[in-house]
Order: C-alpha cells, then sequence, then structure tokens
C-alpha cells in the first residue's frame, strides 16, 4: 500500500475537525440548518490554511446521503466519492490551469444537467483568481442566475484580484492564519495518534515555521520523520529548517532591550556560522516585539496574543525592561529593515547594525526624563534667602551646559540621551 503523506491523511474530514476557522464553519453549519444556502461562496484566505478542504467538506454536508447535514456521515458513497476526488455531482477545477474562457463555457454547459446522484451539482474552482477576464465574464450571467441544483465554492489566495462583480455575487469568508497555539495542540494530537515522540520546543519551532499554514505544518512534520524517525527534539527541527531556538530567541530579544551590544553581536555571529536563515531571524523579531507590545497592552490575552503560556511567561519576564513606546520603535525599525534586507549586500551587516539601532533605542533617555530629573533636583537644593549683590559687570552668559546640575543630570544618564544632540561641558 502506497504510504499517505501525513498532510492528506489528516485533512480535515468534518466541519469540527477544521482547526481555527470557526467564524466560517459556524455560518456554514447554521446555513445548513436553517435552509438558506447560497447559491455562491468564496473562500479567501493564504495557502495551507484549509479553504479547499472547507470547500470538501461543505459539499459533503449537502450531498451525503442523509444531508443536507452539518455532520456527513463520512460512510456513504457520495461522501467517499467527494473525498477521493472522483464524484461525478463535485467538480474540482484548478483555475491556474483551466483558465481559457473555452473551459469555462464547457463549465457552464455542464451545470445545466441535474447532479446524478446527489442533492446537488456543486463546482469547486481553486485558485479562482488566475481566471481570465474573458472567463469571468463568460461566468457572470450562469453565477448571477444559476440553476437550483447548483452551488458554486470559490477558493483563492489573492481575493483583490477576484472581479468585484464575482465577489459581488457570492458570500465571501476570509480565513485567518491559525493561531500557533492551535497548530501545536493539532500536532500534539497527531503525534500521539502516529506514535511520534516529540517535545514541546520542537512542536512550537514546526509551528512557527509553518506561519499559520496547518498543511505546512504537516508537511514539515512529515519531513522530520523522514530525517530522524520517530522520536524528534527541538534540534532536529532547528537543524532541518535553519530556524533558531527559542530560547536564543528570547536571549537575542532581552540584549535588544538590555543594550547589551557584545551579546548581540555575538549572538548574531553565532546564527550566521550556524548557517541560520537571518531573513527568517528578522521575521521571527518582528513577531517576538509584536507579542512584547500586545502583552504591554493587554497581558495574557490568548485571543489577541498569538502566543504558548510559556512564551508568555518569558513576555511578562522583559515587560519590565522597556516601554511600550519604545518597543513600538523597535518593531518599526524591524519592519523597515525586513524590506531593506532583498536589497543589502551583507544581511548580517545589516541586521547588526539595525540590532545596535533598536538596543540604542530601547535605552535611549527622553528630554522629558531629562527635564523632569533637572527638576527634582532643583526641588531638593536648599532656598537660602540671601541680599542681592551689587551689580557686576557684564560678563559673558552663561552657556546650556554650565548649569552644574544640568551637568549632574547629564553625567547620569550617560550619552543615553537621544533627543538632545550632546553638547561641550
Amino acid at each position: 500500500m502506497a504510504y499517505e503523506v501525513l498532510a492528506r491523511k489528516w485533512r480535515p474530514k468534518g466541519f469540527d475537525d477544521v482547526v481555527g476557522q470557526e467564524h466560517v464553519t459556524r455560518t456554514l453549519k447554521n446555513a445548513i440548518e436553517t435552509g438558506r444556502v447560497a447559491h455562491a461562496y468564496l473562500f479567501v484566505g493564504p495557502r495551507g490554511i484549509g479553504k479547499t478542504s472547507l470547500a470538501r467538506i461543505f459539499a459533503k454536508a449537502l450531498d451525503c446521503e442523509k444531508g443536507p447535514t452539518t455532520t456527513p456521515c463520512q460512510e456513504c458513497s457520495m461522501c467517499r466519492e467527494i473525498a477521493a476526488g472522483n464524484s461525478l455531482d463535485v467538480l474540482e477545477i484548478d483555475g491556474a490551469s483551466n483558465n481559457g474562457v473555452d473551459q469555462v463555457r464547457d463549465l457552464r454547459d455542464q451545470v445545466q444537467f441535474a447532479p446524478t446522484h446527489g442533492t446537488f451539482k456543486i463546482i469547486i474552482i481553486d485558485e479562482v483568481h488566475m481566471l481570465s477576464t474573458a472567463a469571468f465574464n463568460a461566468l457572470l450571467k450562469t453565477l448571477e442566475e444559476p440553476p437550483p441544483h447548483v452551488k458554486f465554492i470559490f477558493a483563492t489566495t489573492e481575493g483583490d484580484k477576484v472581479l468585484p462583480t464575482i465577489i459581488s455575487r457570492c458570500q465571501r469568508f476570509d480565513l485567518r492564519r491559525i493561531q500557533t497555539p492551535l497548530i501545536v495542540e493539532r500536532l500534539r494530537h497527531i503525534c500521539t495518534e502516529e506514535h511520534i515522540t516529540i517535545d514541546d520546543d520542537a512542536l512550537l519551532a514546526i509551528a512557527r515555521g509553518a506561519e499559520g499554514g496547518m498543511r505546512d505544518a504537516l508537511s514539515a512534520l512529515d519531513q522530520l520523520i523522514s530525517f530522524k524517525g520517530d522520536s524528534l527534539t527541538e534540534e532536529d527541527v532547528l537543524a532541518v529548517f535553519g530556524l533558531v531556538s527559542r530560547r536564543s530567541l528570547e536571549a537575542l530579544a532581552t540584549a535588544v532591550l538590555k543594550g547589551d551590544m557584545p551579546e548581540i553581536l555575538r549572538l548574531v555571529a553565532m546564527f550566521d556560522s550556524a548557517g541560520k536563515d537571518m531573513r527568517r531571524l528578522t521575521v521571527e523579531l518582528m513577531e517576538y516585539f509584536r507579542n512584547l507590545l500586545v502583552y504591554q497592552y493587554v497581558g495574557d490575552a490568548m485571543s489577541t496574543l498569538d502566543a504558548t503560556p510559556e512564551q508568555i511567561r518569558s513576555l511578562a519576564a522583559q515587560a519590565s525592561l522597556a516601554d511600550a513606546a519604545r518597543v513600538q520603535q523597535i518593531a518599526d525599525q524591524l519592519a523597515e529593515m525586513e524590506g531593506r534586507l532583498r536589497f543589502a549586500l551583507s544581511v548580517r551587516t545589516l541586521i547588526e547594525m539595525t540590532l545596535i539601532r533598536c538596543a540604542r533605542i530601547a535605552n535611549a533617555v527622553s528630554l522629558e526624563e531629562v527635564l523632569r530629573r533637572l527638576n527634582a533636583l532643583r526641588s531638593e537644593e536648599p532656598q537660602v534667602a540671601t541680599a542681592r549683590p551689587p551689580a557686576a559687570p557684564a560678563a559673558r552668559p552663561a552657556g546650556l551646559y554650565d548649569d552644574p546640575l544640568l551637568k549632574q543630570v547629564l553625567q547620569e544618564f550617560d550619552g543615553k540621551i537621544v533627543d538632545v544632540e550632546d553638547g561641550d561641558d
């Protein structure tokens, strides 16, 4: 028997198996239960998050011999045929390779015939944005007034490329990237069922590398099993995919927040020597400081914070090292660097210089802090009443930096002021 990859073996079979898209599954289930199923749907979202799988589940729910139902039986001939992709009543079309007007005209002719076995004839077009303008126009009339037995389900990664006239005739659903904790939870369940031993740090590393796509996470897990067998560690994940460990990422963020320049340079050099993906490092640092910023504003609200409980504990420990405004500035610097990386002659140098700049920002002293400290010192000075001295001959006006209290404040902050220029004593 041929090996079935995990991404296919563990493809969602019912609405309850779909991870991270409750806003879509709940709406579709309610539409089935109330008999308010529209004639056309458009699923929009990044790759690997379940658009096509959701389309197949919806098709099974409509054409199941026990349906329409929100829980397809998975056992009848219609469910099995749809799952296998060979149903005569459910046509799956790749929009990238069938994007001409002739193919759409053939499709338009096919939908006029009643379904052979199921309740509906369902047309699933993947990557629908690849259809030509002429093909879209050929589809418009049928899409606007389809036969009562026809349902259209479109899927695309680029919803902005679909003609507005098509979108206006569909119910649009925007699928989200799956949050890291949900991917970790799903991977842990699959590994248990597949008798794979894997530690939590390895699961987290896989989820980080998947960038919100469950299919990418399962493909990565499959590759790791081929590499190491049924016992996996974080080191295996990092070695195969060139990622940086969570602890190393936290150490680098801490060095930036503390202004530890030697540690920053040491860590970057270590990552570069180990062959880590430096562009990927930049993206993960941006995500890390984003999570830190969110934590500083909302705390450990899991719905907003895309992090595991262990990550949240690390963020809590770092939240006091810099205020939210400085973290925002650091995130802005990293975002700007990420856009410049593609043109950089030396990626490592650009990252080092940017992180040093971020460290200076994290430990900079604002003008408001200088004035606050200066006013505090002046309020502590003893106020001694003295007689007004006689007028002295005109002398050179005292310069700003001749003020002894200001000199004391500047020495305390030791060159960390960023809002004013350093002056000569």
